[in-house]
């Protein structure tokens, strides 16, 4: 953001139309998404947008967008940490029973596949 707004500043500039440090602050301040407006609020309360310069809001705001894309990693760590596995328990005789009707399963399936044979 920081380099359009650079290159749109100097070529007003080349325009012959400046703007004073403080006003390219507050453009600045002013074009943040919603979502960074506390961010906004405390920089407004904390400093002088007056005597504020330029590169300082610019270091304000990425470290803001640092500690903000540090905060997302540590959800997403922490959303692949509680995934929980669990697994179906079985005891002998319940993989037993299964066995079975698997087996008569097949069964019924071998004998219509050989009475279809027959009238086939």
């Amino acid at each position: 953001m920081f380099v359009r707004f650079t290159n749109i500043i100097n070529s007003l500039q080349s325009l012959n139309k400046c703007y004073t440090n403080s006003e390219m602050v507050r453009k600045i301040l002013r074009c943040l998404p919603k979502s960074w407006m506390p961010k906004v609020t405390a920089i407004e309360e904390a400093k002088d947008l007056n005597t504020l310069p330029l590169e300082e809001l610019l270091g304000s705001l990425m470290t803001h967008e640092m500690t903000i894309k540090n905060h997302e990693d540590e959800e997403e760590q922490d959303k692949k940490k509680k995934k929980v596995i669990a697994f179906k328990s079985s005891t002998p005789d319940s993989s037993e029973e299964e066995n079975d009707d698997e087996m008569a399963l097949i069964t019924r399936r071998f004998k219509k596949y050989l009475a279809k044979k027959k009238f086939g």
